[in-house]
């Protein structure tokens, strides 16, 4: 009796698993943006503020993390905990955590509220690749501010 070895065309195959897993490398992709209902909050007007006025207010936090999880947790992970595609947003404000002086501490806080509320804002493109779409003109001073809000309840390291 003779054999003979047994021959398989891969490119079927190959082809399918490129194509299965193309839908996950693109699942965070093209999804509009949804729209934040902050009638419960004090509005704020035309001119941006550069710190949050909403520390530690609790219905800023509840609207806060209903628009997280509508529009950032598909890239930033789900309450704030990042799946490596987009940074790990509980880190934001870690450098403050560690410092003694209470001036400084609250001027780092300041600092990270107006880096926070720049990279929402103007989003953040590197060679022409957008890594965040701009979010100014679609969310509110309000809604962004109650997302910073909640992202101070999920901080890794309390300050």
């Amino acid at each position: 009796m003779i054999t003979l070895p047994l021959r398989f065309d891969l490119r079927p195959f190959a082809a399918a698993l490129v194509l299965a897993l193309s839908g996950t490398a693109f699942a965070h992709g093209d999804v509009t943006p949804q729209a934040v209902d902050t009638r419960e909050l004090p509005q704020l007007g035309e001119q941006w503020r550069t710190e949050n006025p909403y520390r530690s207010n609790a219905v800023a936090v509840r609207i806060g993390s209903s628009a997280y999880n509508q529009n950032c947790a598909r890239c930033h992970g789900l309450e704030a905990v990042s799946g490596g595609i987009a940074p790990d947003l509980r880190k934001l404000d870690s450098d403050c955590a560690t410092l003694r002086d209470d001036r400084r501490k609250a001027a780092c806080v300041k600092e990270m509220d107006d880096f926070f509320l720049g990279k929402v804002r103007r989003g953040v493109t590197r060679n022409g690749a957008v890594y965040m779409p701009p979010f100014e003109g679609i969310l509110s001073q309000e809604a962004m501010w109650s997302i910073k809000s909640y992202l101070e309840t999920r901080r890794e390291k309390p300050i």
